[in-house]
């Protein structure tokens, strides 16, 4: 058996046990996590988001990503910088590729002292593979995939669809929830304007 034909065999069978587990677990979800009826909609259809909500000023729940590489990423690997995340429901999809594209080109505009991150249910593979083709090189590109940490901590997990609802979230230094815009249509870009203001004025002040 040839390294080659070995290698392509394990990666055939390491894709197809992550995508059971995850569908095995996307059930267990709906079925566990708390539901509510959101003004976020999909057509003229309001969706059921799953997990639970968050306000602005209370402390950022934890959670835990995946990137390109399987590698778990947490919030505390942050710790003391501010945060800004962009949530996109599918990154390869004609809006979340803009709202991606846009906040990639944001980077070199801000302080050190913030990270930008986009996160999607998107496979690592997919997330991998679409970061190479449009060049998103300056943020990291996180999977919330494997345990749906992310969006059942925030209150983001659309139901009967095992994605994110679009959304731009802002932690400031401290760990505090200081910003929230969820998006009111799925297929509406965020307010860029707006967020980046918001994030301005959540720095301190030097």
């Amino acid at each position: 058996m040839s390294a080659i034909f070995r290698f392509c065999r394990h990666s055939l069978l390491t894709a197809a046990l992550a995508a059971f587990s995850l569908n095995a677990f996307a059930v267990d979800l709906q079925a566990i996590l708390p539901e509510r009826l959101s003004k976020v909609k999909a057509g003229n259809q309001p969706i059921v988001l799953l997990g639970t909500p968050v306000s602005t000023g209370e402390v950022a729940p934890t959670f835990k990503v995946v990137d390109a590489n399987f590698k778990t990423v947490s919030l505390a690997d942050y710790s003391g910088k501010t945060v800004m995340i962009s949530v996109v429901p599918s990154i390869d999809t004609g809006i979340c590729s803009l709202q991606t594209k846009r906040f990639n080109s944001e980077v070199a505009n801000l302080a050190e002292n913030v990270v930008l991150l986009t996160i999607s249910t998107d496979l690592p593979f997919a997330q991998k593979r679409y970061c190479q083709q449009e060049q998103i090189d300056s943020m990291p590109v996180l999977s919330d995939a494997v345990w749906r940490d992310f969006g059942s901590n925030y209150g983001l997990l659309i139901k009967d669809m095992g994605l994110l609802a679009r959304a731009v979230l802002i932690i400031d230094s401290s760990g505090t929830l200081a910003y929230i815009q969820l998006v009111d249509e799925l297929a509406k870009e965020p307010d860029y304007d707006a967020a980046l203001t918001a994030l301005q004025q959540i720095l301190p002040q030097r």
